[in-house]
């Protein structure tokens, strides 16, 4: 269950990180309220997985969802660059989030 909560937590963050690109510097009222609700729902989550899950192991698959999701949900949604280098690289922070979930021993 708390992998399952760290999962959710992960994408809240990415909701809120991509919600920022929304709040035109937190001046429009629905998308800061979404973005600032979802950094606490995200926060919320972390604190309950990381109960059970090693903070280390924790911290590094939350922020590792975060980074990976932010990122492909700014080429398919903002518009940026979806270069052969930087998808290398999103597909190896995905092998790397995996790898730490298998060897956490949690």
């Amino acid at each position: 269950m708390h992998w399952w909560l760290l999962l959710l937590a992960g994408l809240l963050e990415v909701g809120w990180a991509i919600g920022l690109k929304y709040t035109d510097g937190f001046t429009r009222p629905l998308p800061s309220l979404l973005t600032g609700s979802a950094i606490v729902g995200s926060m919320i989550l972390l604190s309950l997985a990381a109960r059970a899950i090693p903070i280390g192991t924790a911290y590094a698959v939350w922020t590792g969802i975060g980074v990976a999701g932010a990122a492909t949900l700014g080429i398919l949604l903002l518009g940026e660059a979806a270069t052969p280098g930087r998808l290398f690289f999103l597909a190896l922070l995905l092998v790397a989030v995996i790898g730490l979930k298998l060897t956490s021993g949690a």
